[in-house]
């Protein structure tokens, strides 16, 4: 019996978003694509009776789950410095740097190390997430420099960015993700899109006002857009202030851009299949998960030539430059009118981007990463 561990706890990191689908998904796919006689298990930092039961609800078929004495902070800087171990050996997947990187003996033991990098924010733009996750970040790369026995990243963009970052050799693997299959539009979906009270025109985007982003080009774009045109922005809690005083200092109205919190998959789901566009303006970005899932619902995306999602959307999304700086808002607001205004350019998105989605799976990503511990 050959047994692979997971690290799961980004599943039920306090800010849910794309890497917390990206745990559940992979490990979702690795249980359903496991070799004859080869099981699943997870490990996880202290949590709540819920949590747990959220895991057990939406992993049924983990073969076992392993629980810390720790918590979520004190596992991630117990890591940092090389304490605790996960129990058993063999083969170990962490979904990101959190991973219990030490000296480990593959050839003799078979134990073996796979951490995940998404994105080289920590080292482009600190700024971005906090001087201390991005420490953490760089810390855990330099372990996993030295200890991991492969890197999985979701695109060739950051397989190249790494390569000015750390020395790897050739133990980086491209491994992507896929659009979460949790999302799917429930069937009281006109009940809840009036309790969400959607506009009857708008578009949607995730994030706040961080700077690597974006959102800050995207609502001075509203400006040259048509008044009826709403941005809907989920992350941001109602009645954000920093978001509230930003529009303001535009020139908009308070109506113009409303912030709808984290969404449920229903919810999210709702909003993808109501939205006249989905925004993604980052600045930086290792994949772009949320692009693949507005793809898969057939909805206009208009995004910016980050090369990671150059990579990821090919042609089936409106691309727009993100240089010169100031004049990105003005050619963000150009790339919408073109998706609002042109019906039948809408129409050819639609059909290439649920195209462009079905070439992504989590079966196929689960099997990579099956194939990468068969490969150790």
């Amino acid at each position: 019996m050959t047994t692979l561990r997971v690290i799961i706890d980004e599943m039920l990191s306090p800010t849910p978003g794309s890497v917390a689908r990206y745990s559940e998904e992979l490990t979702r796919g690795l249980i359903a694509s496991a070799p004859s006689n080869c099981f699943v298990e997870a490990f996880v930092s202290a949590s709540t009776e819920a949590e747990y039961a959220l895991i057990a609800d939406r992993l049924p078929n983990l073969a076992r789950l392993h629980k810390s004495a720790l918590s979520r902070r004190e596992l991630r800087a117990s890591w940092q410095h090389g304490f605790t171990r996960v129990p058993g050996n063999g083969m170990l997947h962490a979904t990101s740097l959190l991973a219990p990187l030490r000296r480990h003996d593959r050839l003799n033991r078979g134990d073996q190390i796979v951490v995940t990098v998404h994105d080289t924010v920590a080292w482009t733009r600190p700024e971005s997430i906090g001087s201390r996750q991005a420490s953490w970040s760089r810390a855990m790369l330099k372990r996993a420099e030295k200890h991991a026995d492969a890197i999985v990243v979701p695109s060739h963009t950051v397989a190249e960015q790494l390569e000015g970052i750390a020395n790897f050799g050739d133990r980086v693997r491209v491994i992507s993700g896929a659009a979460s299959t949790s999302l799917r539009v429930p069937e009281n979906v006109d009940e809840r899109a009036a309790e969400l009270e959607l506009p009857e025109r708008f578009l949607l985007a995730i994030g706040g006002l961080e700077p690597h982003r974006g959102i800050d080009h995207l609502i001075r774009a509203l400006r040259d857009l048509d008044d009826d045109v709403e941005l809907l922005l989920v992350g941001p809690e109602p009645g954000d202030e920093s978001v509230a005083e930003f529009v303001a200092a535009q020139g908009l109205g308070a109506e113009r851009v409303r912030c709808l919190g984290t969404l449920s998959n229903d919810d999210l789901s709702i909003a993808f299949d109501h939205a006249a566009a989905f925004i993604y303006p980052n600045l930086d970005v290792g994949f772009g998960m949320p692009v693949l899932e507005a793809l898969s619902f057939g909805i206009p995306v208009v995004h910016s030539d980050a090369p990671a999602l150059l990579e990821l959307a090919a042609d089936a999304g409106v691309v727009v430059e993100r240089e010169p700086s100031e004049g990105y808002a003005e050619a963000l607001s150009e790339g919408i009118s073109r998706v609002l205004n042109d019906a039948a350019f809408a129409e050819r998105l639609f059909y290439a981007g649920q195209d462009r989605a079905r070439a992504f799976s989590w079966r196929m990503s689960a099997e990579k990463v099956w194939q990468l511990h068969a490969d150790l």
